[in-house]
């Protein structure tokens, strides 16, 4: 490893400097962005927006990384940890080019530079973050704790590729960051490239200090050894000295990297644990910054997270202290008259796609490729009449991943990311072709675990939803299995990728992107041996609120239907797919041809189940969800029993959108389809699988409304039989023929009668599972018949 020369170490100050520069000026300049004349009131941005102290950091780390890169030719994604480390970010695009080419307006001179500065965190500009504006990032800053979990996503499956990730202080704090650094136990370096973490403790965060900043060095490798690092440390000191620490352990960390994955490639093996090289760079918040303002400390302190010199515009002592630290970076030299970067500056760039903000790992991928899928009849259940056969839908599905895998062996581009939940939710038909990944050290009892497998368990939602997330952001496949109730665990993290999903579709350079596919089972209904802590609907909520150009939500009945939407959903691009499907042996509805029409509608009649023979019908009996779906069933099949004269329309929703009007969702059905399904005045009864105001809000703005009477979680659970979990949220088929009875306008003869003979079943239900601890027979052995 060489020492850098006098002339290296000159030409990287400058360009640093350089950068520094441009990240203050973002945050303060609204004209004279060259500083030609002295600097005034009006020259300063009305509002001051934007965070200096991690930005010199960041900018230094960037520019030594830059340096590596032409020496090493390194393929390396650079993902900002610190959540506004904006200004430093669109400082290196801007010098290096890449924002010019990607925003032509924004040109490399004065009036470029001054636009530039104008754009930032200002009316009709870009966000005070790194977001998908910025050329070359995969990662929104908008939030913290994701970073090394998209980072080591990123890496999966792609063998050249170096994510450097810088993880600031205070986002070392977090929770899903505290749990990543177990990344490096599941990147297998046969095969997938590698996560260099760049942990930049500056001391403090907003207005308190950070502990790892507090944390001595000798405590930090301690800690970080028993992850599976060894951590290289540099501290912020002199200039000359501070740039050749860090290009020295930049080097030793590249090269670490190198001679691992080189081993591993050559098929070597060793009983010595892997450590990875990780650097630890301690340096001042807000350093190269105003040291000090009015007595107190500015530089190194929490005073200069954000704006140090917040009252530039009314104090003219704050102006002209902001004048000399603008002026101490010289941007007489760093830059031409016209505003240009110098050429030996930019000399210091990589070149292509080479660049940090080119690289087109950060764009969709850099040799993206659609999955090769089966076809997904080849795995229906045969359903010769409905409600007769029992099958396991997800058991079903995992036949069809198993051979996706295999399909799309030569590319490996698609995995799935499970909490430890793979055979748990009937998907483990994958461990005929691979295994969960693992590269700790196996024992002979181990259950499908290998270096080489692709099913990536950790017992960690947040990390699952950040290696798919950095997957999907860089071009390949996959699927997130999760139990229903702690999906919502990862709220923020789904909230932050449908936000950046929406923004791409806005940004014309931005490539389409594989879709997030989540599969919701072991839900809420079947959870009665879990119990309460496990029974929650609450993510499709969360989902349904989100922009509809970017969300679908599919709630397939059955086997076939969920084989269906799957296949759609794989093969999509730039949405969320949320998929709610039981795990259990259920009875089955559809053949699978009827299954892919109903499918591709989104919602329609079931003509079997009904009575009103195309008529306008007493009452519509609709459901979402394969428990709602056999509710609804078996009450239609009770209404025919005992009041047969009653005519009765069953209407099945698979795709939940599809109820909106078109006009506030693209899948929503046309005015006519939909008058043909609920018409325009007959009363609704419809069971749904979550939290019932979403349907209302839903159906607002179709005819009539408040005619749909909704039944669903309502938040009643318990360990108990599956049926009474129903019954505990009153959207039993008692409860559903009892509503259905009560909403029809016509006088039916013996109608009281048959609600109390409802009601009771309801009172022997209460008294059998108690006495038998089991449902009672006709509940859990019935079918569907015509008679």
């Amino acid at each position: 490893m060489a020492t850098l020369t006098n002339e290296q170490v000159h030409n990287i100050q400058a360009y640093w400097e350089a950068s520094n520069y441009l990240a203050a000026a973002q945050i303060y300049l609204q004209d004279n962005p060259l500083l030609k004349d002295p600097l005034l009131t009006g020259h300063i941005k009305p509002r001051l927006l934007g965070h200096w102290g991690t930005s010199p950091g960041l900018n230094f780390i960037y520019v030594h990384l830059n340096r590596l890169i032409k020496s090493s030719d390194a393929d390396i994604l650079f993902i900002c940890g610190p959540g506004h480390g904006a200004p430093a970010v669109l400082a290196q695009t801007w010098l290096e080019g890449t924002y010019t080419e990607t925003y032509p307006e924004i040109t490399q001179d004065e009036k470029g530079m001054r636009q530039f500065f104008r754009q930032f965190s200002t009316p009709g500009g870009i966000p005070s973050h790194v977001s998908a504006h910025t050329p070359g990032s995969v990662h929104e800053g908008g939030e913290l704790g994701y970073s090394l979990a998209h980072a080591a996503g990123a890496v999966m499956d792609n063998p050249h590729l170096i994510a450097a990730c810088v993880v600031g202080d205070g986002e070392a704090e977090t929770g899903p960051l505290a749990g990543s650094w177990k990344q490096n136990c599941f990147l297998n370096p046969a095969r997938d490239g590698a996560v260099l973490p760049i942990l930049h403790l500056n001391g403090y965060k907003i207005s308190g200090p950070t502990v790892m900043g507090r944390m001595p060095d000798d405590a930090l490798a301690t800690l970080f050894n028993g992850y599976g690092y060894a951590p290289l440390f540099v501290r912020a000191a002199d200039t000359i000295g501070t740039h050749q620490e860090m290009a020295m352990a930049l080097d030793t960390a590249y090269e670490r990297i190198r001679a691992i994955q080189q081993y591993a490639r050559d098929g070597k093996k060793t009983d010595e644990r892997t450590l990875w090289p990780l650097i630890i760079l301690r340096s001042p918040k807000g350093w190269t910054g105003p040291v000090m303002w009015k007595g107190k400390p500015v530089e190194g302190t929490f005073r200069s997270h954000q704006v140090p010199l917040p009252d530039v515009r009314e104090d003219q002592d704050q102006l002209a202290l902001l004048e000399q630290w603008l002026r101490s970076y010289t941007p007489e030299k760093h830059f031409t008259a016209n505003g240009a970067p110098q050429a030996a500056l930019k000399a210091l760039a990589p070149i292509g796609d080479k660049r940090m903000s080119a690289t087109p790992y950060a764009n969709g991928g850099k040799d993206a490729q659609a999955l090769v899928m089966p076809d997904f009849k080849n795995y229906a259940v045969t359903v010769n009449a409905p409600g007769v056969i029992i099958a396991e839908g997800t058991r079903e599905l995992g036949k069809m991943l198993r051979d996706i895998f295999e399909l799309n062996e030569q590319q490996q581009n698609f995995r799935v990311f499970c909490p430890d939940e793979t055979t748990s939710n009937r998907l483990n038909a994958v461990f005929e072709v691979t295994k969960r990944c693992f590269m700790e050290h196996l024992i002979d009892i181990d259950d499908h675990l290998s270096p080489d497998g692709r099913v990536m368990e950790v017992l960690s939602e947040h990390l699952c939803q950040g290696w798919l997330e950095g997957y999907l952001l860089t071009g390949r496949h996959g699927v997130f299995p999760c139990y229903e109730a702690f999906i919502t665990i990862i709220d923020s993290m789904f909230n932050q990728h449908a936000k950046w999903l929406k923004t791409c579709r806005e940004i014309p350079w931005r490539k389409d992107l594989p879709s997030l596919n989540y599969l919701l089972t072991s839900h809420s209904w079947r959870q009665d041996h879990n119990g309460y802590s496990h029974q929650g609907p609450g993510f499709i909520d969360t989902v349904a609120n989100k922009k509809s150009n970017v969300i679908r939500i599919y709630l397939p009945p059955d086997a076939n239907c969920l084989l269906s939407v799957m296949d759609h959903c794989l093969k999509s691009r730039n949405y969320v797919n949320l998929v709610v499907a039981g795990k259990q042996p259920a009875l089955q509805w559809l053949n699978v041809e009827d299954a892919a029409k109903h499918c591709a509608q989104g919602a329609s009649v079931w003509e079997w189940a009904s009575n009103d023979n195309g008529q306008q019908p007493d009452v519509v009996l609709a459901c979402a969800g394969d428990v709602p779906t056999l509710e609804i069933i078996a009450a239609a099949w009770l209404l025919r029993k005992h009041l047969p004269d009653l005519k009765v329309r069953v209407v099945n929703v698979v795709d939940l959108m599809s109820l909106s009007p078109k006009d506030y969702h693209p899948h929503g059905l046309e005015a006519a389809l939909f008058t043909s399904l609920f018409t325009d005045d007959t009363p609704v009864v419809f069971a749904f699988h979550g939290y019932v105001r979403i349907v209302h809000d839903l159906v607002h703005g179709r005819p009539h409304p408040a005619r749909f009477h909704l039944r669903g979680f309502m938040e009643e659970g318990t360990t108990t039989t599956p049926f009474d979990m129903v019954v505990l949220n009153k959207m039993s088929r008692f409860h559903l023929a009892i509503a259905a009875i009560q909403r029809t306008e016509r006088q039916l003869e013996k109608a009281d009668e048959v609600i109390g003979y409802f009601e009771d079943k309801l009172s022997m239900h209460n008294i059998y599972i108690r006495e038998c601890l089991e449902d009672m027979p006709d509940i859990s052995n019935w079918k569907w018949s015509d008679e």
